[in-house]
Formats: structure tokens, C-alpha cells, sequence
């Protein structure tokens, strides 16, 4: 697979400009930072370094990507011929996957060619984009969900790729599991699921179903309880199993009162093991309602694959400085409302006492340091690749979001946790 015209056109269109005009090779600094948080957000969650690199590695163009630019006239040949050897060939220093950002941090840096680095504008922005807001919205399910166990649950409503992606940026925020096996396969996110109410609905008692699922799946399952009459499906499931159920789901009601009148069902049949789940379009604000409920797993589809509410986290990518072989030059926009501070920045978070105060952006910076080598040359550096990469970000972010003041855990709308200085 390629990524190559996984990108807007006017990345070609400039890139063959520049050729023309003989500014391609001059070198160059792209940063990736977010002008602001979304609004009310006290912080955000940095997820698909990763997915960003592999993709680098396949960002090439092939005979029939050339075919179709060359057929539909977007570039020209010279440009064709400059694409056909296209390989990355600078430097990414970059945020830890997992790491928290807040505005202007410089998440990304991206130093080589101009011709090297603006093509890669769309596909890097994309994933970081995507997959930093899900991460953000999950950080805020967990910290919303306590000890209690997250399962992202959201493939049905998104897109078949963003799922996966969705998943995976969601265990790497506190989430424990996903119901998406391609997730499981590709990242080593662990899975869970058991049956849903066409199970139930496709037999013909609730009996007969349970007792299906059970001899498939043992006493340790979950049985879905709100097919019909909850009271009596949870009696039903405690009968079967002798009260060794694993867990019973409940996908409708009010959740919170539901949940306490099953778990009181459940200890007077004498199943005080069996756990309580509950889905059906939960957010952070409906967890965080259920907090003094007895649930113990929440499962999480809709809110968490669009963000909650803020489906992109706002990046772009800004060229802020060039040089020709001599001294760089800072360069920045001036537009109003969209205006960039020029010059290659280093990043590192104000500590006091191991809490956070500040994130010190700027030539010497002071802290604890955000960036770290992503790629070197023409190879990403492999700590941060696949499976072992996920969990090392997971890791990762459990450390830095330790790091916070307790108020910027809070649901309520608010400035954000730490203010960026410019040093």
C-alpha cells in the first residue's frame, strides 16, 4: 500500500513551483502545533506519532499513482520524474505519542527540503488530527471513569479505517479494551465482546439464548439484559449460571437507577461477583453522572469516534524557517487571526513539585524536555512503531497526565491547564 496521493493537490502544484522556480531543495522547518484548544478544553492528548511514521515509510509513488498525475495533468513530467525517486529524507523531532499539548505547542518538526517536506503536509495533519482528538476526548472519559474499566466500542459508527485508528488512540488514553479485531490484530489493543440483541432476538426465548451463549462461551461471559424485561432476564442469567455470570450489559433506561436496582437484584440472588455493564451513548458527562452508580465497565461507541463533540484537535502545519546552506531564516504569517511565530522551536514542561505550571516554548526553554527524535534520514526510529510503540505511548501517557493539577481533570469548561510562555 502507498500513501502517496493520500494528500491535497496543491501540495504537487507547490512542490512543482518550486522546482521551476529552484527553491525546492532550499531547507526548511514545518511545524505542526495547535493555535488553541478546543473550547472549554483544559488540555489535549498527542496520538498517531506512530501511524504518522509507518505511513512515511509507505509514502511513495508508484506507476500508477505517476499514471494517474501524469493522465489527469496534474504536474508536470519533470515533477513526475522528481516523485518516481521520492523517498523522506530529513529529520522529525516531535512530542512522545501519549504526551499533552496545549496551545502553540510545537508537536512536530519536520527539517529537510522544501520539496522533501511539503508533500507531506496532508497526511501528516490528517492522522495527528484524527487521532489526537479521540485521544483527547478519551483522557477525559477516563479521568471521568475513575478506576472503573473503559471499552471503546465505536467501529459501527465511523468509518472502517478511522476505527481502527479510533481504537487505537483511545487504549492509548486510558481506554482498557475495543471491540474492533483489526485494532486487536494490527496494534495489540485487547478486545471484548459477546452479543448483541439480535442474539437474543434470534431465538426463541431469552432462555434459549442465554443458554446458547453460555455453553458457547462459558459461565465467564456477559449477557445482555434489556432485551425484554430486564428484572427477569437478570434472574434468568443468575439461574443458568449458578450466579457465576461474569457480567450482565444494559444498553437502555436510565442508566444510573437501572443500574442500582440490578446490582441489588444481583446480591440478594447471591452473584455479588457478577460486574455491571452499561452502554448507550455515553460520553464523559454521562460517565461522570453514573460515578455513584454500581457500574463497572462502561462501553463507549458514538461520542468517543467524533471527539466528542471536537472531531479534528486543530493543527497545522506552518513553514517557520528556510535557510540556503547559511544562517536560517524565520519566517512566519502575518494574517490576522492566523498569524505564526517564525523560528524552530524547542518545547519542555515547568515542574513544581512534579505538577505542571507552565509549557515553556522557545530557543532555551526550561523543564522537563517534550521532543524527541521521531525520524532520522530516511528511517523512523522503531521505539515508537507498532504494537510495542502503542504501549510504550499508553506508558507514556500515564506519566504525563500525572503531571496535571487536579483541577485540570474537571468536565466544566475552563481555561486551559497550564499557560504556554514563550522563552
Amino acid at each position: 500500500m502507498t500513501f502517496a496521493l493520500y494528500t491535497d493537490r496543491y501540495e504537487l502544484t507547490m512542490l512543482q513551483a518550486a522546482l521551476r522556480s529552484g527553491k525546492a531543495q532550499r531547507q526548511t522547518v514545518f511545524e505542526v502545533f495547535a493555535r488553541h484548544l478546543p473550547p472549554g478544553r483544559r488540555f489535549g492528548v498527542v496520538a498517531g506519532t506512530g501511524r504518522v511514521l509507518e505511513a512515511i515509510t509507505q509514502f511513495k509513488f508508484g506507476e500508477a499513482e505517476l499514471d494517474y498525475l501524469r493522465t489527469a495533468e496534474i504536474v508536470d513530467e519533470p515533477t513526475l520524474d522528481y516523485l518516481a525517486d521520492y523517498r523522506f529524507q530529513g529529520q522529525i523531532e516531535g512530542y512522545r505519542e501519549g504526551e499533552l499539548y496545549f496551545a502553540d505547542s510545537p508537536v512536530l518538526s519536520v527539517t529537510g527540503s522544501f520539496a522533501d517536506s511539503v508533500i507531506l503536509e496532508t497526511l501528516i495533519l490528517s492522522i495527528l488530527n484524527y487521532d489526537s482528538a479521540i485521544a483527547s476526548a478519551a483522557a477525559r472519559m477516563h479521568a471521568a471513569a475513575g478506576e472503573r474499566v473503559l471499552v471503546e466500542m465505536g467501529a459501527r459508527r465511523a468509518h472502517e479505517e478511522a476505527a481502527v485508528a479510533a481504537a487505537r488512540a483511545a487504549y492509548i488514553a486510558g481506554f482498557s479494551a475495543t471491540s474492533d479485531l483489526e485494532a486487536g490484530r494490527k496494534w495489540g489493543v485487547p478486545t471484548m465482546g459477546t452479543s448483541a440483541h439480535s442474539f437474543t432476538l434470534l431465538h426463541d426465548s431469552e432462555k434459549e439464548a442465554f443458554t446458547a451463549q453460555i455453553e458457547s462461551q462459558g459461565e465467564r461471559t456477559t449477557l445482555l439484559v434489556d432485551t425484554y424485561d430486564i428484572s427477569a432476564a437478570v434472574a434468568l442469567a443468575v439461574e443458568i449460571t449458578g450466579g457465576k455470570v461474569a457480567a450482565v450489559r444494559i444498553d437502555s433506561g436510565d442508566l444510573g437507577q437501572v443500574a442500582i436496582a440490578v446490582r441489588k437484584q444481583l446480591d440478594e440472588l447471591g452473584a455479588k461477583d457478577t460486574k455491571i455493564v452499561v452502554t448507550s451513548d455515553l460520553d464523559e458527562y454521562t460517565i461522570a453522572a453514573l460515578a455513584a452508580a454500581p457500574v463497572d465497565r462502561y462501553g463507549v461507541g458514538t461520542s468517543l469516534v467524533t471527539g466528542s463533540g471536537h472531531p479534528t484537535a486543530g493543527f497545522v502545519y506552518k513553514l517557520v524557517a528556510h535557510s540556503d546552506g547559511g544562517e536560517w531564516v524565520d519566517v512566519a504569517k502575518k494574517s490576522k487571526d492566523k498569524a505564526s511565530r517564525g523560528g524552530k522551536k524547542q518545547a519542555a514542561r515547568e515542574l513544581e513539585g512534579g505538577i505542571a505550571i507552565a509549557e515553556q516554548v522557545g530557543a532555551q526553554p526550561a523543564g522537563r524536555v517534550l521532543q524527541t527524535l521521531l525520524w532520522d534520514g530516511n528511517l523512523p526510529i522503531e521505539t515508537h512503531l507498532g504494537k510495542s510503540g502503542v504501549e510504550t505511548a499508553r506508558e507514556h501517557h500515564r506519566e504525563a497526565i500525572s503531571e496535571l493539577p487536579a483541577s485540570a481533570l474537571r468536565l466544566s469548561k475552563g481555561e486551559p491547564a497550564i499557560p504556554t510562555l514563550f522563552v
